[in-house]
């Protein structure tokens, strides 16, 4: 597994195994073994993708009993999402200053 640095969301949810936990996440909080019974990797594989994602901050973990169980970090999420917002508005910005020439060429 490549090795990641903390707080990247964007590298973590390069791995198609990752984004499908996420997905799974989305869904409803789990422990490992619930993620590993839907999922074609063995638990311990599970686990070290959790890692990367709860280092990248989009996931947290709360003890149950003998158990972790496993959720999305909204302000992880959140960070995301704003970086997300912030591309897609300057591709707007972009986009409008191609097809909307500016006021002084429009005399």
């Amino acid at each position: 597994m490549a090795t990641y640095q903390a707080g990247d969301g964007w590298d973590a949810l390069g791995d198609p195994t990752r984004r499908a936990i996420v997905a799974c996440l989305a869904q409803r909080p789990q422990a490992v073994g619930e993620l590993a019974d839907s999922l074609p990797i063995s638990r311990p594989a599970v686990s070290q993708h959790l890692k990367v994602l709860k280092d990248a901050g989009l996931v947290t973990d709360q003890a149950a009993g003998t158990r972790r169980v496993y959720r999305l970090n909204p302000a992880g999420v959140a960070a995301l999402r704003d970086q997300l917002d912030t591309f897609w508005r300057r591709a707007l910005e972009g986009y409008q200053d191609v097809v909307e020439p500016p006021a002084e060429e429009q005399s």
